[in-house]
Parts: C-alpha cells; structure tokens; sequence
C-alpha cells in the first residue's frame, strides 16, 4: 500500500472512531446523568407502544444491544455479555426478565465503545465491503456501521432531550472522542 493510501485511510478510520466515539460518549453521558426518578418513568406517551419500551433504562439497553450486534455484523454467531440476552431479536417488542441497572449498561457501554474501536481499528477495504445481511435487508459493512452509528446518535439525543425536559439538565455537545481507535 503507497503512503498516501495509507495516509488517507487512517486519516478516515480516525474521523469515524472520532464520531462514532462521540455518539457513545453523549449516550454515556445521559446514562450518568439520569436521576434515579426518571430511570423507570416513560419518556413520552405514545399509547402505541408496549408499556416499559419507552422508559429510560430501556431505550438505553435497546441502543448498546443493537450497537452491539450491528458491530459484529451478523445475527449468527453474536452472543451479548452476562446478564443480558437475545431477547431483544424477538419481533413482538418483549422487554427483558428485569430492569438493568445503571452500574450494568455502563459496563455494557464500555463493553461496546472497546468493541466499535477495536471493529474500527481492524477496517480493511475487504472487511467494509462485506455484505451484512439482517430481516430487515442487507448492506454493506461500512454502510452498517454508518446506520449503527446513526442509531445511537437517535437514542442519545432523545435521552438527553428528555433530561433536559423533565430534569433541567443538559448535556454539552461532544465534537469526537478523546480515544484514539484501534
């Protein structure tokens, strides 16, 4: 590979860590800042959806589970870390056995941010144009991950609004993270 190929390659990996690090650190963030009342209470009233699907906690583990499983780029095969299940695959919108507790999605969370710098990190031009295949249709890797992204940034940012709704707080913007990938 020329240098300049090279150059340009980690300049791009490096702006994707960067942004997608910085999704994770405002999810993060929220999850830190939530106060105990508003950790089971729902964040808005849609009558459509199942009781407990809108409620802080769980909008926070439906986003670490699906940033966990778009990392891996497959259903088959993707297993998430102890307590959590696969529970969330099941199409009818069933919540887990409990409630997770903030202390367990942190570590999910940590769990998650070293997996997508690592997945990151080990980009090839092959591995980005692997094609991921899921229910809902098929993409390539990169464009996987760009969605994946996408989608914690959607959490993250409803998460925060309702802080700063029902609780006063804010969050500040994060421009990118402060790890290097890889």
């Amino acid at each position: 590979m020329n240098d300049s190929k090279h150059d340009s390659n980690t300049l791009w990996l490096s702006i994707l860590w960067g942004q997608f690090g910085a999704a994770i650190d405002m999810l993060e963030n929220a999850l830190q800042k939530c106060p105990p009342d508003l950790w089971a209470a729902p964040l808005w009233d849609d009558p459509a959806s199942p009781p407990g699907l809108s409620e802080f906690w769980y909008v926070s583990y439906h986003t670490l589970f699906w940033l966990d499983l778009y990392l891996s780029g497959a259903v088959e095969g993707f297993t998430p870390p102890p307590p959590f299940t696969l529970d969330e695959l099941d199409s009818a919108g069933v919540l887990p056995e409990r409630q997770y507790a903030r202390e367990e999605l942190l570590t999910y969370l940590a769990h998650c941010r070293s997996k997508c710098r690592q997945t990151i990190g080990a980009l090839t031009d092959e591995s980005i144009r692997q094609r991921c295949v899921f229910p809902w249709g098929e993409v390539s890797f990169a464009e996987l991950l760009l969605d994946n992204m996408r989608h914690v940034q959607e959490h993250g940012a409803q998460l925060n609004l309702v802080l700063g709704q029902k609780a006063g707080i804010t969050n500040h913007w994060t421009t990118t993270t402060s790890e290097d990938y890889g």
